[in-house]
C-alpha cells in the first residue's frame, strides 16, 4: 500500500510538473503573440499616417478618404466586428489560421488608430506608451500571480464594460448632433474606462493561466493549440483600451 501511495504521488507530481512547464510555455506565448501585434499595429499606424499629410500637414487624397469621407465609420467599426467574430469562427480555424486573423486585425487596428499620430505629438504617445507598458505589466503580473480569485471581479468589470460602451455610444451620438464632444462626458468616459481596463489586464491573466490548467489537465490539445492567440487577443485588447484611455489624459496635441 505504501509503495502504491508513493507511485501514485510520483506520478501526480510529474503530471503537476509537466503542467507547470506547459503553463510557462503557453504564457510566453500569449506575451509574444500580443507582443507582434503591438509592432504591426504600431507599425500599421505609424505608416499609414505618414502617407495621410503631406509636406505642408495638408491632407492627402488619402488622408481624405480615410478621416473626412464615410469611409471612417467603417475603419473605426471594422476592428470591433472583428473581435465579435473572432468568437464565431476560432473553432472552425486552425492553430495558425487563428494566428492570422489575429495579425490581419492587429494591421486594422493600427490603420483605425493612425489618426492619433494627426492629434498628439510624437513624444506624448511614446511616453504613454512607455507608462501604459509599465502599467500593463504591473498588473498582469499580479494577476498571474495573485491567490485570490478574480472572478467575481471580472464580472463586475465586465458590466462595467457594457456600460462604458453605452456611454461611449452616446458620447458619440451627441457629438455628431452637435458638432463637438462633451468634456465632462468624456473626461468621466476616459477614466472609467482605464479603470475598467486595468482591472481586466488583472483578471484575464489569471483567466488565461487557469484555462490553461484546467484543460491541460484534461489533455485538451485542440483547445490548447488555439488558446493562446485567444489569450493574446485579450491582454492585446486591454493594453490598446489602458493606451488610449491614458493618451486622452497624458497626450499633448499638435
Amino acid at each position: 500500500m505504501a509503495q502504491y501511495e508513493t507511485i501514485r504521488a510520483g506520478t501526480v507530481g510529474a503530471q503537476a510538473a509537466r503542467i507547470d512547464a506547459g503553463l510557462r510555455a503557453h504564457m510566453n506565448k500569449v506575451y509574444g503573440l500580443m507582443s507582434v501585434g503591438m509592432l504591426l499595429t504600431g507599425a500599421a499606424a505609424w505608416g499609414i499616417s505618414g502617407l495621410a499629410v503631406d509636406s505642408n500637414g495638408a491632407l492627402t487624397g488619402l488622408g481624405v478618404a480615410l478621416y473626412a469621407s464615410p469611409l471612417k465609420w467603417v475603419i473605426m467599426f471594422a476592428p470591433l466586428v472583428m473581435v465579435f467574430a473572432f468568437g464565431a469562427v476560432v473553432n472552425r480555424l486552425s492553430a495558425a489560421g487563428a494566428q492570422l486573423y489575429f495579425y490581419v486585425y492587429a494591421a486594422l487596428m493600427g490603420l483605425s488608430l493612425s489618426s492619433i499620430f494627426l492629434v498628439f505629438t510624437g513624444m506624448s504617445i511614446a511616453q504613454t506608451f512607455l507608462v501604459t507598458a509599465i502599467a500593463f505589466a504591473g498588473l498582469s503580473l499580479y494577476g498571474y500571480t495573485t491567490k485570490r480569485d478574480l472572478s467575481g471581479f471580472g464580472r463586475f468589470l465586465m458590466m462595467g464594460l457594457f456600460g462604458l460602451i453605452a456611454a461611449m455610444l452616446v458620447n458619440l451620438v451627441l457629438t455628431w448632433v452637435y458638432g463637438q464632444p462633451f468634456s465632462g462626458l468624456q473626461f468621466a468616459i476616459s477614466v472609467l474606462g482605464l479603470l475598467i481596463f486595468a482591472g481586466l489586464t488583472a483578471y484575464d491573466t489569471q483567466a488565461i493561466k487557469n484555462d490553461y490548467i484546467a484543460h491541460a489537465a484534461h489533455g485538451d490539445q485542440a483547445w490548447l493549440d488555439k488558446s493562446a492567440t485567444f489569450g493574446a487577443l485579450r491582454l492585446y485588447l486591454d493594453f490598446i483600451n489602458m493606451f488610449m484611455f491614458l493618451l486622452s489624459f497624458l497626450g499633448n496635441r499638435e
